[in-house]
């Protein structure tokens, strides 16, 4: 599963950039990287990298619902981390 691997750490990279951009931008008063965008990184992989930015940065810690659905995101993909990594993820899957 190396892909996946890489696949999570390009997307929590993404993920990490977004956050950061959207604050510095939120700062100047500039156009805004939508809710929907930030939240659709954390879900297909880059919630570890959103969840950081946002306390790195302080940057929609309060803000709901997306605190809630980024919260969400990352212990859902924590959780399937650790099924991965304990060899649970591989067992499942070659039972199917």
């Amino acid at each position: 599963m190396p892909g996946f691997a890489y696949w999570l750490i390009a997307a929590n990279g993404v993920a990490f950039t977004l956050m950061a951009l959207d604050k510095y931008r939120a700062k100047r008063g500039e156009e805004r990287i939508s809710e929907d965008t930030l939240l659709l990184w954390a879900m297909i992989g880059g919630s570890i990298g959103t969840f950081a930015a946002s306390h790195l940065v302080r940057h929609k810690t309060r803000k709901q619902p997306f605190a809630t659905t980024m919260m969400t995101y990352f212990w859902a993909q924590v959780a399937l981390i650790v099924v991965w990594q304990l060899g649970i993820l591989d067992w499942l899957i070659a039972k199917i």
